[in-house]
């Protein structure tokens, strides 16, 4: 059985918890010790071995991949991250992991969002196995049975049993709260978008209904230039599930949820005596029914709130009444509108190399970063053409190079470099290396930094 993990996805329904660079599916959200992407990564070594699993996603996230199964204690080979050049929606993606997938042979191929939450992880593998058979035959979504009229969920209409399921009838768009509780008595299941098939089969079906697609792929090895073919970006389910008539869908009783929203989190994480999701740290007085998350160490107090969201990050903060936390994209495309960086960037913000936190900065004058480099990491040898850098360096020993020349700076000490001065940062020690970052200059932004050479071949 192989495995497709779709992560390219930019969560911005979760903003200002999920940002572009840092999105829903790498956070460990309060109180999680693993990341939604993580969860997700060891469902699916229950199903198949490291080798037969693929995450695909785009060039901003792929060291995100790396670094979240490294963290889980896996060596993962690059060459099973199908990296998209532009995002052409979950087809595109999904088929360019099957064309990967068939290079050893037809097999099973599941298909996992990468950010969605199954409390019942031993129970799904067991489901997903169970329906092996159904598989050869039928492409398999698995619904989820609705416990309310959410009107955020795709439905699907069962008809002919078949297997351990049922012929699908047809998909549903997402309906009004009059026909989402039309869609729960007629017996519809939630379209959850996790899939399973042979790969053969799915290859023809591809060829069949969305011949632009199968077209795109013919005669290429590679993705960037096959995605270049694709004139517009298509859904699994417009393309392919919606066209088919070999489309068959398994109940899955699995504690699901796709975190899709603020309003989705009472369904998963625990709550006070008051109803409220909160930290144990925060003071909620004569407050009820509230979602209340801060940044790690800061305290939030509430006196007489009811029915709210409040999300409160060190650069932006969110306050809204819960049955409104659907415009929260609204908000996002403001931002957009304004190019505002805040929609992409936190204030932490993660490299292949490490992280780094802003504690302070004045718009082009300083900025302040505390900078983590793991052990044996190196950031690209660079140089800037507005700001210069003074390093210090709080823990470990940092291997800076600067215009050619190798120096070693330890704990306590630290080392400038001016603008147009080429340098880089590296950790040849065994613990984690931290330094003080003080740029200077008239414009401090991420895309000042001149690569080089950088052993991760970024293109950003």
């Amino acid at each position: 059985m192989k495995v497709i993990i779709l992560a390219g996805g930019s969560g911005t329904r979760l903003w200002p918890l999920s940002r572009e660079r840092y999105p829903k599916q790498f956070i460990k959200l309060q109180g999680k010790s693993e990341s939604l992407f993580q969860e997700t990564f060891r469902r699916s070594l229950l199903l198949a071995e490291i080798d037969d699993i693929y995450v695909a996603t785009n060039e901003k996230y792929k060291f995100l991949v790396m670094g979240a199964v490294e963290e889980l204690g896996y060596s993962y080979s690059e060459e099973r991250i199908l990296v998209e050049p532009e995002a052409k929606n979950t087809l595109p993606a999904i088929y360019a992991g099957v064309r990967e997938t068939l290079k050893s042979g037809e097999d099973t191929v599941v298909v996992f969002p990468s950010d969605h939450m199954i409390e019942d992880r031993q129970g799904f593998a067991e489901l997903i196995t169970e329906s092996e058979p159904l598989s050869r035959d039928f492409l398999v979504t698995f619904g989820i049975k609705p416990d309310t009229p959410n009107t955020g969920y795709g439905y699907i209409s069962p008809g002919e049993a078949v297997g351990n399921g049922y012929k699908v009838q047809s998909f549903k768009e997402k309906p009004s709260y009059e026909k989402a509780l039309e869609y729960i008595g007629c017996g519809y299941y939630w379209n959850a978008g996790i899939f399973m098939f042979n790969s053969g089969l799915f290859v023809e079906e591809v060829k069949h209904h969305a011949p632009e697609i199968y077209s795109a792929f013919e005669g290429t090895e590679s993705i960037d230039e096959a995605f270049s073919n694709i004139a517009e970006g298509i859904s699994i389910d417009y393309g392919i599930m919606e066209k088919s008539d070999s489309v068959a869908v398994v109940p899955a009783d699995i504690s699901w949820n796709d975190l899709g929203s603020f309003d989705s989190f009472y369904d998963v994480f625990e709550r006070d005596e008051n109803e409220n999701i909160t930290g144990k740290e925060n003071i909620l007085l004569d407050s009820n029914d509230n979602i209340i998350f801060s940044e790690e160490g800061k305290l939030v107090a509430t006196i007489g709130l009811d029915d709210m969201i409040v999300i409160d990050n060190r650069d932006a903060l969110l306050v809204c009444k819960k049955d409104q936390s659907q415009k929260v994209k609204e908000v996002v495309q403001t931002l957009k509108d304004r190019h505002d960086v805040r929609t992409e960037y936190h204030v932490q913000d993660y490299r292949p190399w490490g992280y780094y936190k802003i504690l302070e900065e004045e718009k082009n004058s300083f900025k302040i970063k505390h900078i983590t480099v793991y052990s044996g990491k190196k950031l690209s040898y660079q140089f800037h053409y507005h700001r210069s850098e003074h390093w210090v360096v709080v823990r470990g020993m940092a291997k800076v190079t600067v215009d050619g020349e190798e120096k070693l700076v330890s704990a306590g000490e630290s080392i400038y470099m001016k603008a147009g001065q080429k340098h880089r940062l590296e950790n040849p020690g065994k613990i984690p290396l931290e330094i003080i970052e003080i740029q200077m200059g008239d414009y401090l932004e991420e895309d000042d930094i001149i690569r080089l050479e950088d052993e991760y071949k970024r293109r950003y």
